[in-house]
């Protein structure tokens, strides 16, 4: 499943998912744009990227910032020429049960989690239009797709961003471009870090695979996903979840 040629554009690269599939898809021959807030790590990413002979530009990008989304697009497409491969990964959470809930946290994680993922196929979309070639792989959860206490601001965000991807596949799909979603189930990152050992047991007790997944078991579906081999795919959600969800 070589990438050569190809130009990825990555959302949340700095760590855990993000960070797994931008060094994935360069390991497939793909120049990486990689964007996120924390420029170090990016720098750092970049590093490691063209350490093993890949190609990687870091971008400062924060994604509910609509004119910097606009901005960092027009530079990555200025400075690469086009972007092939849109990974929309930028995530965060802030739970709480809902009756506690402040709007501000319901704003924050849906402008995060969702309403990027707009701002940033807009500007990526018309480049894949005119090459009539395209991938758009969003970054869902399986708490979007059977929900979790305490998390309603997060659950809503990927369904939503499911629903999303199913739009667009049916929009863009007469031109070749393709539009899935990877819902991983309990992985391994600093977001679930946090868990507490009676958490991750229980939560274990559910996973016929009988382990955690990990950001690689994920951005192997994306690169997948991002191939030629799947051009035959688009409006669905490919679950990474060692079985904790089925059907």
């Amino acid at each position: 499943m070589t990438l050569s040629g190809r130009v990825a554009f990555v959302t949340g690269a700095s760590q855990g998912i993000g960070r797994a599939c931008a060094l994935r898809l360069a390991a497939s021959g793909a120049t990486v744009a990689v964007a996120a807030r924390n420029q170090e790590k990016l720098s750092e990413l970049v590093q490691q990227i063209e350490a093993s002979g890949g190609k990687a530009f870091a971008f400062s990008l924060d994604v509910v910032d609509e004119e910097q989304v606009k901005t960092v697009f027009k530079a990555a497409i200025g400075q690469l020429g086009k972007i092939d491969i849109l990974i929309n990964n930028a995530g965060i959470t802030r739970d709480q049960l809902v009756m506690r809930m402040k709007r501000a946290d319901w704003d924050s994680v849906i402008n995060t989690n969702l309403t990027s993922a707009y701002l940033c196929i807009q500007p990526a979309i018309g480049s894949m239009l005119k090459q009539r070639w395209g991938r758009i792989i969003n970054i869902t959860s399986i708490f979007g797709q059977m929900g979790q206490a305490g998390q309603a601001n997060y659950a809503a965000s990927k369904a939503g961003l499911i629903g999303l991807t199913m739009a667009i596949a049916r929009e863009v799909a007469s031109r070749n471009i393709t539009c899935n979603a990877v819902a991983p189930g309990f992985i391994e990152t600093a977001m679930t870090s946090g868990f507490t050992n009676e958490f991750r047991q229980n939560a274990l007790k559910m996973v016929p695979l009988g382990r955690v997944g990990t950001p690689e078991d994920v951005a192997n579906a994306v690169a997948f996903l991002a191939s030629e081999e799947a051009s035959y795919i688009t409006g669905h959600v490919l679950n990474v979840n060692g079985g904790m969800l089925m059907g």
